[in-house]
């Protein structure tokens, strides 16, 4: 193979990484609708969505759920996984998998955290996340 057939390939395949999303162009409700649906036919309980827009920039939804046992944590967090695999998405960042105490789940726009119930009262992100912003008056 000549050096330039190399480089040619090389230039095709940086252009395709390049130009390929990390995440797919679903709509923020389609996403959330989708994985509201995963959350809700494997069982989860006290399903609940948080607007965080304004609150937040590394996220525009936040989806809170709690599961029966570390097995079923574990076994949520791979449903949504696979869901999102099968909209599209091609790598879908876990964290929490080893313990299942807590598991989140980044789906980019939306964040899906999934806990055992007493590690969700402890920490009580709800809380912490439904407070709406004082308005902020300008001082000139």
């Amino acid at each position: 193979m000549k050096m330039q057939d190399v480089v040619k390939r090389l230039a095709k395949r940086r252009k395709a990484i390049a130009t390929k999303a990390l995440f797919p162009k679903l709509s923020l409700s389609q996403l959330e609708r989708l994985i509201l649906k995963s959350l809700d036919r494997h069982k989860a309980e006290n399903i609940v969505s948080i607007d965080l827009t304004g609150k937040s920039d590394f996220a525009d939804r936040m989806v809170i759920a709690s599961g029966t046992s570390q097995r079923h944590i574990g076994s949520l967090a791979s449903h949504i996984v696979e869901t999102l695999k099968k909209a599209g998405y091609d790598t879908v960042p876990v964290e929490g998998e080893e313990a299942c105490d807590w598991v989140l789940v980044d789906a980019g726009d939306v964040i899906v955290h999934i806990f055992r119930p007493e590690t969700r009262n402890y920490y009580n992100l709800e809380k912490m996340w439904s407070v709406e912003l004082p308005q902020l008056e300008a001082v000139y």
